[in-house]
């Protein structure tokens, strides 16, 4: 009898193992389920805090990216500002110059034109003292031409002789050295010319020299 119930606990105690170890291996799954469960619901939270934090971040890369655009199209207009300043003072300093050569070469110009004004006179004075024989002479008439040649030259280089016999007294071209009584001419009109005036482009190199009427 002893034997027989030691044989029915033992066979009780392997049936009631197999259950136990069932519910634990149950328990088990439903603490991995659970913890799979935590795990999803978590996910769509970090998920969502990353749609939200994508927008931001875009909008400041995008900000950044402005303002440095902005900072170089800035440097861009200040260098082109610059160069637009230094052309322009180079333009003024070569206007400039060109009218300060021209205005050099003028005056160089008039001091030469100046110059050989008293050699035209002496021409003039020459060849006005000879008679109509003396004129046909080969010494008169290389003269004659050599005048003729000078004054060409000069003419080429825009130097023309001031009308004054006739004319109206102008202070700017004329210089009064006397008056004089004329029927032929009214009063303030050029009677004589006691020496000849000219000019070199718009400028008097010599004023002529005359007698007016009274």
């Amino acid at each position: 009898m002893v034997v027989e119930e030691k044989e029915l606990e033992e066979q009780t105690n392997e049936d009631v193992t197999p259950d136990n170890e069932n519910e634990a291996d149950l328990n088990e799954q439903e603490s991995e389920d659970m913890n799979l469960d935590a795990a999803s619901e978590e996910e769509p939270a970090s998920e969502v805090e990353t749609a939200e934090e994508k927008p931001k971040k875009k909008s400041f890369l995008g900000k950044e990216k402005k303002e440095k655009a902005n900072k170089l199209q800035e440097k861009v207009d200040e260098l082109e500002d610059r160069v637009k300043r230094q052309m322009a003072e180079f333009d003024n300093f070569r206007k400039r110059s060109e009218k300060e050569k021209a205005a050099m070469f003028e005056t160089g110009a008039k001091s030469v034109v100046e110059k050989i004004l008293p050699v035209v006179d002496n021409f003039e004075r020459g060849l006005a003292a000879l008679s109509e024989e003396e004129m046909k002479q080969p010494f008169a008439e290389g003269m004659n031409m050599v005048y003729k040649q000078l004054i060409t030259e000069l003419e080429k280089l825009e130097v023309k002789p001031i009308e004054a016999v006739g004319c109206e007294f102008n202070p700017e071209l004329h210089n009064a050295v006397m008056q004089v009584e004329s029927k032929e001419y009214e009063s303030g009109m050029i009677a004589q010319e006691l020496q000849k005036g000219y000019t070199y482009r718009d400028s008097v190199v010599r004023h002529s020299m005359v007698a007016v009427v009274q």
